[in-house]
């Protein structure tokens, strides 16, 4: 349940940075590319932050 969480808040912030990027400034695709790189590391290293926050939120595996 927490693994479609995480992929879940990763796909809405890369939409809403790619809309902000759209409509207000594209900077905001540095977003996007954060996101993308928290991805690429929490699956080399299998740590992810979401992961964490999460978990002390109370959401079960």
């Amino acid at each position: 349940m927490k693994n479609r969480f995480v992929r879940g808040i990763a796909g809405i912030f890369i939409l809403i940075s790619l809309l902000l990027a759209i409509y207000v400034n594209q900077n905001w695709l540095w977003f996007t590319a954060f996101v993308g790189a928290n991805l690429l590391q929490s699956s080399l290293t299998k740590w992810c932050l979401m992961d964490d926050i999460l978990k002390k939120l109370g959401v079960k595996d």
